[in-house]
């Protein structure tokens, strides 16, 4: 079965909102995992506009499943990744002002950058993953450059979705066939929900795990954390 791994930045942004510990995002991680997460995710960004440095600080003493953080891997991001020692950090081309990520790393034009950045993860004890687009050019570069896993960044998919679901798929099953026969474990997220989950599961071989933040919590609001947790479980068995 595909793991769950929840992304909790939104209940920072929350918290943000007002200032003070309410929601207390360390009992929300906590609950994540009692109600069957197999992971916690988090992007803290330089400005700590939803996840705090702190915050992953925090995090690293209680999370007893999964930890992934994921982020841009510049000296910032870097140094509190190899102080927390997650067993996951996931890379992302994101800009410093960039409200979401909205792209996956050029994983040619950037090999040098990344071989290095991947080299002391893994001296470091932590499995990389590196997030890109479903081009089979940039498959093979990430294979190249030695990560562990990728992880699709799927919002094309879930934008084309409802209008022709199949052709929505395709290159994303193409990107999961190459990247396994490279020797490379798959990861997936961006905009993955409770309408198009199912369908990503069913279609992409060897899918390892899913990040899943924005509609999760949203749903959650309406569902209930725990009830929505167990929904998104069953589109991944």
């Amino acid at each position: 079965m595909t793991r769950l791994s929840v992304n909790i930045n939104k209940i920072a942004t929350l918290r943000n909102a007002r200032g003070g510990n309410n929601p207390d995002l360390i009992q929300v991680a906590k609950d994540c995992e009692r109600f069957g997460a197999e992971g916690i995710t988090v992007h803290p960004r330089p400005d700590e506009r939803h996840i705090r440095y702190n915050d992953v600080i925090k995090l690293k003493e209680i999370v007893t499943t999964e930890f992934n953080i994921e982020g841009n891997p510049q000296d910032k991001f870097m140094n509190l990744v190899l102080m927390v020692k997650p067993e996951q950090a996931t890379l992302v081309p994101d800009g410093i002002n960039a409200i979401t990520s909205n792209a996956g790393w050029d994983t040619i034009k950037n090999e040098s950058f990344l071989t290095q950045i991947i080299t002391e993860l893994k001296n470091n004890g932590i499995r990389s993953s590196i997030f890109v687009d479903p081009i089979p050019e940039i498959i093979e570069g990430a294979a190249k450059i030695g990560t562990d896993r990728i992880e699709l960044y799927t919002e094309p998919y879930a934008a084309q979705y409802p209008s022709d679901k199949e052709q929505s798929i395709k290159s994303y099953v193409e990107a999961a066939t190459l990247a396994h026969e490279l020797g490379l474990e798959i990861n997936a997220g961006h905009d993955l929900s409770l309408e198009n989950l199912k369908y990503f599961k069913e279609n992409i071989p060897n899918l390892a795990e899913v990040s899943i933040g924005h509609a999760l919590i949203c749903d959650a609001i309406y569902l209930g954390l725990e009830n929505t947790i167990q929904l998104y479980k069953r589109q991944l068995i």
